[in-house]
């Protein structure tokens, strides 16, 4: 999530790291007032009419932050929470389709010769005099801090 001027940039969910994209998704509508319909239960004193609206709000921003074959998934859906619950049991829980998507990524990550160098200097140079670990090193890896 991106913050400039103000605005929020949430990065399109493309089937990657749900988990993340579930916090800041879910911090975003609570931030707007949009988070009552991730309960699916209507408040009391609401009428039908705003609770549609609401629903339909909060559906709408979530669906924006999808990308297209993940939305492609779950075009059925109506509901925000039934949008979130159907997102949920695709991509929460370690399922076939998840894995082949992990494997498919991992499968096409690829690094340039030339790029070799500047990442080992990179990488030791971040730790300074300390001894690097393992998990210091993904960690600069995945962060894409070098």
């Amino acid at each position: 999530m991106a913050a400039d001027e103000g605005k929020v940039k949430i990065e399109k969910f493309d089937g990657a790291d749900f988990g993340f994209w579930k916090m800041q998704i879910e911090d975003y509508l609570y931030q707007k007032k949009l988070y009552q319909p991730l309960s699916e239960n209507k408040p009391e004193g609401m009428n039908d009419e705003d609770w549609t609206l609401l629903d339909r709000q909060a559906l709408g921003v979530i669906r924006l932050t999808l990308s297209r074959n993940v939305a492609f998934n779950i075009a059925k859906e109506k509901t925000t929470a039934g949008l979130m619950a159907a997102l949920s049991s695709m991509y929460e829980k370690p399922s076939a389709s998840n894995k082949v998507h992990l494997m498919r990524w991992s499968f096409n990550l690829q690094m340039t010769e030339e790029s070799w160098n500047a990442t080992v200097t990179a990488v030791s140079s971040s730790s300074g005099s300390n001894k690097l670990t393992f998990d210091d090193v993904r960690d600069l890896v995945l962060s894409e801090e070098i």
